[in-house]
């Protein structure tokens, strides 16, 4: 039965990374979880035990939120006044990507390039400048930020929701410094090397677009939902389902105020990430199997061989193999099914849990700005460019995703050794 889900999986996997242009990454997704259920190597009280409904509900609420903050305005016009303050196009390319940033510690990173790439398109085309650059520069730095809060990116959702983290247990855990101090430290790294890139962008700024802010609500309602999952993290013995319902709350108040008060209508159907939100429930059952067969296990003890059981060089195989791995398949179901794997990991080697679990999202998350296909931002991206007649190649996106990514993971995995070995 091992052998056969292995092969399932691998199978499964192969088929999402290399069939996705083809066909919608769901249908092998949910083939390989189906024949998987019919073979009985997971029954269907495991493979529902298998999923993570926290993650499912603080996704759900998380991109409501976001849907609805896109709506207001608030980020275009947040992007055009720090363009029109900015003292040239390099600071202004400089700035755009750090407000890229910012806004993707809280929702989707997809969804921050939608709504930071137009100010970079407009900007480029009154330069007549080549808009790739600015497009990759926005594109990596969303996906910098995803794993610097607990609601910065699927990943970061799914670690915390799998080992009970809170909100501020990404900033301060047992006392250390959290996973965010990490991301912050990569990200100054990392912006170094995005002004070296864009210095020679000399040029005045000339920006005078206005962008009318169409309400502040959904900004009130995303610094609450923040503030709430703050407060909450001190509140011992809580429900299991608390961030999740927390979440949900504030997308659902966010869905009636807009119902009741918006002039314009939001769809709920074309603003969630229904895709995602149904690759994760297969990945989860997926994951449950390989699970239920041994093979995590497997899979920890294979690391422990390979390392000779030296910490340094298990923690160092998985931060690095994580970046490989991750610049060219989607780190959901990788990290999904790593994260057993780094417990197990610390369980043998008498070591933290966060160590390996902190390394591991470090390098799933930034691993993916390495290629134009290691992320979905990134995909995104050169999709608009695309559109708008630019050609990005393998190498164009390599000169500025690859410097930026090791210089980020470096500095972070440094970090993380140092404070949580």
């Amino acid at each position: 039965m091992k052998l056969f889900v292995v092969i399932v999986f691998l199978a499964t996997y192969a088929s999402v990374v290399f069939l996705n242009r083809r066909i919608n990454p769901l249908v092998p997704l949910f083939s390989g979880a189906t024949l998987l259920l019919i073979s009985g190597s997971i029954n269907i009280t495991s493979a529902i035990e298998s999923i993570n409904f926290n993650v499912l509900g603080v996704f759900l609420g998380t991109m409501v939120l976001s849907g609805l903050f896109i709506y207001s305005n608030v980020p275009g016009f947040l992007a055009v006044r720090l363009v029109a303050r900015s003292k040239n196009v390099g600071m202004a390319l400089l700035a755009i990507c750090l407000l890229a940033s910012f806004i993707s510690s809280f929702t989707e990173n997809v969804a921050t390039v939608l709504i930071v790439a137009p100010i970079a398109f407009e900007v480029a085309r009154k330069l007549k400048a080549n808009p790739v650059p600015f497009l990759i520069g926005i594109a990596v730095s969303s996906n910098l930020q995803g794993s610097a809060t607990m609601i910065g990116d699927s990943p970061s959702i799914i670690l915390a929701m799998s080992h009970r983290m809170n909100f501020l247990d990404f900033f301060w855990m047992k006392g250390r410094p959290g996973i965010t101090f990490a991301v912050e430290l990569g990200a100054v790294a990392s912006f170094i090397v995005l002004y070296m890139l864009f210095r020679r962008f000399k040029e005045q700024v000339q920006y005078e677009e206005k962008v009318k802010i169409k309400t502040w609500v959904p900004t009130a309602l995303m610094i609450a939902m923040v503030c709430t999952l703050g407060i909450s993290s001190f509140i011992e013995n809580k429900p299991y389902y608390s961030i999740a319902l927390i979440c949900l709350f504030f997308g659902g108040a966010g869905l009636i105020w807009h119902k009741i008060s918006a002039k314009e209508r939001f769809s709920l159907v074309k603003n969630i990430d229904w895709h995602t939100f149904f690759f994760l429930i297969g990945v989860f059952v997926l994951i449950g199997a390989l699970s239920h067969a041994g093979v995590i296990q497997d899979v920890a003890r294979l690391i422990i061989t390979l390392t000779g059981g030296n910490l340094f060089l298990a923690f160092t195989l998985i931060v690095w193999t994580s970046v490989l791995f991750s610049a060219f398949v989607d780190n959901i179901p990788y990290v999904t099914a790593m994260i057993p794997v780094a417990n197990i990991l610390a369980l043998e080697m008498n070591a933290r849990p966060e160590l390996f679990l902190f390394g591991l999202l470090i390098g799933a998350t930034l691993g993916g700005n390495i290629t134009p296909i290691g992320a979905s931002a990134n995909v995104v991206a050169v999709g608009m460019l695309r559109e708008k007649g630019y050609h990005v190649s393998f190498k164009d996106f390599l000169k500025i995703g690859f410097p930026f990514t090791l210089a980020a993971v470096s500095v972070a995995y440094a970090f993380i050794w140092f404070v949580w070995r």
